[in-house]
This record gives C-alpha cells, sequence and structure tokens, in this order.
C-alpha cells in the first residue's frame, strides 16, 4: 500500500480555507487508545490509519502540510463509518463527528475519484434524497420483485454479470410495495382523546417509499397518545446522507428548506424516527453557524427535533398496552447510542409491553455496516460487519430483532437473508403500535 501520509514538506495545510478539520478539536485527542476496540474497521483489520486516532493524527498531519492528497490518504477516511462509537467512550471528549464530516467535505472538493466512484456517487445523490424519483424508480423494481425477474436472476447467476456497485444495490433492495410507491398522507391526524401536544412529523426520504408501515405505525402512536401529528407537505431529504458523504453545499440546502418547513407549521415538537436523520437535524445549528438568516432559527429548529422514543417517554404513555408475547433482541442504531446518547429510553418503551423479553446483543456498540450510504460505496466492507452483526444477533435465540433506524434494519434483513435464517426484523414504533392496536 502506498504511504498514506505521503509527506509534503511544504508547511501549507492540504486543506481549502472552508471549514477545516479544526485543530483545536484535534488537539484534544491524547491517542490514548481508548476508542479502538470500538471502532468498525480497526476491529476488522487492526490497522492504525483506519482507527480513529490514526484518522486524527492525518488530519493533522494535512493541517501542517506533512501529508498531501493521495489516494491510501482518501481511502482511510473514506473507510470510516462515522458511527461515533469513539465518541461514546474516549474519555478526552473527542468531537470526532465534526472532525471526520469536516474532512470529508475537503476530500469531495479537493480530490477527483475515479469515473466509477463518481458515477456511483452522483446515482445515489440523484435518486435517493428525491422521494419522486424514488417512487419513479420503485415502480418498475415492483415488478422486478413480484414476477419472478428477481428470483430468475438470482438462480441462474445472472446477477454476476452485473457490476459489483449494482449488484450490492440489488441485494440490499427491501420489499417493494404498492402503499409505499403511493402513499398519501393528509396535513393532520388527530389526536386522540385530548390533545397533548402538536407533532410535527419527519417522513424521510427513502422511509416514505420503503418503509411507509413505520411512518404510518409512528402517527398511529403519537395520536393514540394525545399528540395531533401534522404531515409537511413538501418535504425533502434532511440533508443527512449528504453531511455524512461529505456532500456540504447539498447539505445546507436541505437544512434551510427544512427548517422553513417546519417553522410554517408551528409544531411544538418534532418526530422523528430515523436516527441518522434524527443525529443530523438536531446538528442544524452548527451546520448553518456562519449563516446569519438560519444560524439563531437553526439552533430554535433543533432543539425541538426528538427521537421518537424521547417524546413517547416524555409524554408518560397513557394509551393501554395489549401483550406481545415476544423474545426481542434490542440492537442500538449507531447514530441513535453514540450520536444522539439514547439507549435507555427505547428499552423502557419496549419493557411496558407485557410479555416482552429484551435480550441484549453482544458488541453491541459496533456497527452494523449501513451507515447512510456506506452499504452502497464500501459494500465488501458493510457485508463483513453486516454478518457480524447478523451471527451475534442470532446468539441471542430471539424471536425478533427490534431497532429505531430502517437503515439498520434493512441491513440485518440481508444478512439474515444471506445466513439462510428467517427471523423478524421491526422497528421500535411497530411493535408499540401492534401492542396498542392489540395485534398479534
Amino acid at each position: 500500500m502506498a504511504d498514506p501520509i505521503a509527506s509534503a514538506d511544504n508547511g501549507q495545510s492540504v486543506f481549502d480555507a472552508l471549514h477545516p478539520p479544526a485543530q483545536n478539536l484535534i488537539d484534544t485527542c491524547v491517542h490514548c487508545g481508548w476508542c479502538l476496540p470500538t471502532c468498525p474497521t480497526y476491529a476488522l483489520w487492526q490497522e492504525e490509519m483506519d482507527s480513529p486516532r490514526g484518522r486524527i493524527y492525518m488530519m493533522k498531519m494535512g493541517l501542517q502540510g506533512q501529508s498531501r492528497w493521495t489516494e491510501a490518504f482518501v481511502e482511510h477516511f473514506d473507510r470510516c463509518l462515522g458511527c461515533m462509537a469513539c465518541e461514546t467512550v474516549c474519555p478526552s471528549g473527542v468531537q470526532y463527528g465534526k472532525l471526520i464530516e469536516a474532512t470529508r467535505s475537503q476530500v469531495e472538493r479537493n480530490t477527483q475519484r475515479p469515473l466509477g466512484e463518481r458515477l456511483l456517487r452522483r446515482f445515489i445523490f440523484s435518486v435517493f434524497p428525491h422521494p419522486g424519483r424514488l417512487r419513479a424508480l420503485a415502480a418498475p423494481l415492483w415488478f422486478y420483485q413480484h414476477l419472478g425477474i428477481r428470483w430468475i436472476l438470482h438462480h441462474a447467476g445472472l446477477l454476476k454479470l452485473l457490476p459489483r456497485s449494482i449488484r450490492s444495490m440489488e441485494t440490499l433492495l427491501p420489499p417493494i410495495t404498492w402503499d409505499g410507491i403511493r402513499s398519501q398522507w393528509p396535513g393532520v391526524i388527530p389526536a386522540q382523546g385530548e390533545k397533548r401536544l402538536r407533532v410535527g412529523l419527519l417522513l424521510g426520504c427513502v422511509q416514505r417509499v420503503f418503509f411507509p408501515e413505520v411512518n404510518r405505525a409512528t402517527a398511529r402512536v403519537l395520536s393514540a397518545e394525545g399528540c395531533e401529528v401534522v404531515v409537511p407537505e413538501g418535504q425533502r431529504c434532511c440533508g443527512a446522507l449528504m453531511v455524512h458523504a461529505g456532500e456540504e453545499e447539498e447539505a445546507l440546502v436541505r437544512a434551510r428548506r427544512m427548517i422553513d418547513l417546519f417553522e410554517a407549521a408551528g409544531v411544538d415538537v418534532i418526530a422523528i424516527n430515523a436516527a441518522g436523520c434524527g443525529s443530523t437535524m438536531k446538528e442544524y445549528g452548527y451546520l448553518l453557524r456562519d449563516d446569519p438568516r438560519y444560524a439563531v432559527r437553526a439552533e430554535a429548529f433543533s432543539a425541538k427535533c426528538k427521537d421518537i422514543s424521547e417524546i413517547l417517554v416524555d409524554l408518560h404513555p397513557r394509551a393501554k398496552r395489549n401483550p406481545i408475547s415476544m423474545r426481542v433482541a434490542y440492537h442500538d442504531a449507531c447514530h441513535l447510542q453514540h450520536a444522539q446518547r439514547i439507549t435507555k429510553l427505547p428499552r423502557e418503551l419496549l419493557r411496558a409491553i407485557p410479555g416482552i423479553e429484551i435480550v441484549d446483543i453482544a458488541e453491541s456498540a459496533l456497527c452494523c455496516g449501513s451507515a447512510g450510504i456506506y452499504n452502497l460505496v464500501e459494500a465488501a466492507t458493510a457485508r463483513e460487519l453486516g454478518d457480524r452483526k447478523v451471527q451475534q444477533v442470532l446468539a441471542t435465540g430471539a424471536d425478533a430483532v427490534v431497532s429505531g433506524n430502517p437503515g439498520c434494519l434493512l441491513q440485518i434483513s440481508t444478512g439474515l437473508e444471506r445466513a439462510g435464517k428467517k427471523m423478524r426484523v421491526l422497528h421500535l414504533v411497530e411493535l408499540l403500535d401492534a401492542s396498542i392496536r392489540g395485534k398479534k
């Protein structure tokens, strides 16, 4: 492998002047090594430059002009999942998430990727953040799944003829439903009983098309708990995919649109049921810190953003929970447990369901490999992490695996399919909804 920090020896930073990784944040790292056991890529390869402290060292060399942009230099940053497990265990409080996101923005502005990578990323960001385009793509995919075309391609081995990136996306394809393709939402869903809260519901870009049942379950649970649910029309991507992949300017555009939309809705709180979206929206104040028109508004917006588990626990649930006899393995989504520091609340909500037994998964701090678009652009590593997570899930002997992030559920479902194992994979709110409605 080429030297990842090949010396430039000119004393001039390789980063441009727009939000380089901050020296004061870099200086908080004392290279103690506490982060190493929780870092997914270090756990796989035991490579120092594929650990948080190794990447921080490369950032420091870049700032000091002691390195230059090489393929290996960029690769070590690309391999990071951005799971932020290192932040949870860091005794020095290093804000690694801010550092890696700043560095990735520098990578996208100052380097040119190979043609294949550029085309893949262009496709991802031209389709996934746009619900309308995603629906247009989902319609033929429904026929692909339900007319036996997929079965034929898999059993005839014809998928091997497709490019690796296309095969990876095909493998991760969730079951497509017409409900997701055609789903329409009312502007307001009334509260059941006395109204306690006016809640804005984030639909998400990928979630509303591929996981419509999660959004519908979220709305029903909130309504049952006395919330008036407002669904602002015209919602688009919140910018999380862009932030995590270094597309900074487009992320800021998305953040401003989201702020405008929910401000006009006049809600008390914004309910989020996708961990990656939640962690980004809670950071809008930081993202827009240089914008004189939006900086203060962004802080106020972020203060209203809550994971669905935060809202429900704060409300002190009043809707009756009917029994569900099930042993569930709870999977902590990285951007919920590490970025938002939420671990106890989902379990508290699950324990309130009579008959539910919760079991923890070994290596719970280790990422499953989903990580935004990571399982598309770093498919081999994501697959290895996904298979590792699935083995830990199966070892629990649970009837179902439950989490608070659709990306994780999709990654685990795909891993279970590869392992030839069947297990229910559910979002937390789907189980709560079933309990409240008395569904078996």
